[in-house]
């Protein structure tokens, strides 16, 4: 199995970057993205209440399941596509590889 994934984060000028990610650390794509200084204010910290590190996944494996707290904060975004997601709620894991996400605008 492999112990790094890739994950393919889409600046706002359209760029890409491409990040590796530990799959045995149990970090979130949130995490990954912040300790590799792309700009996510991520302010409540990874609780799922602010809404702060959306994202717009534009290509994936296997996600997760919608929870309610994050599907929640969704519902409440002025910009939440039909793929929006909250970066602190996506476990980094081997199903992930390959994501290819977008930030998205705070308001």
């Amino acid at each position: 199995m492999e112990e790094t994934i890739n994950i393919h984060v889409e600046l706002p000028d359209g760029s890409r970057v491409t990040l590796e990610a530990p799959t045995d650390m149990g970090l979130s794509v949130m995490e990954v993205m912040k300790a590799n200084e792309l700009d996510v204010p991520a302010i409540c910290g990874g609780m799922a209440i602010c809404a702060t590190c959306h994202v717009e996944v534009l290509q994936s494996g296997e996600l997760p399941e919608l929870g309610d707290d994050e599907a929640y904060m969704l519902e409440t975004l002025p910009h939440a596509t039909w793929s929006s997601r909250l970066s602190c709620q996506l476990r980094v894991t081997p199903d992930l590889d390959g994501l290819v996400v977008r930030l998205m605008p705070e308001a």
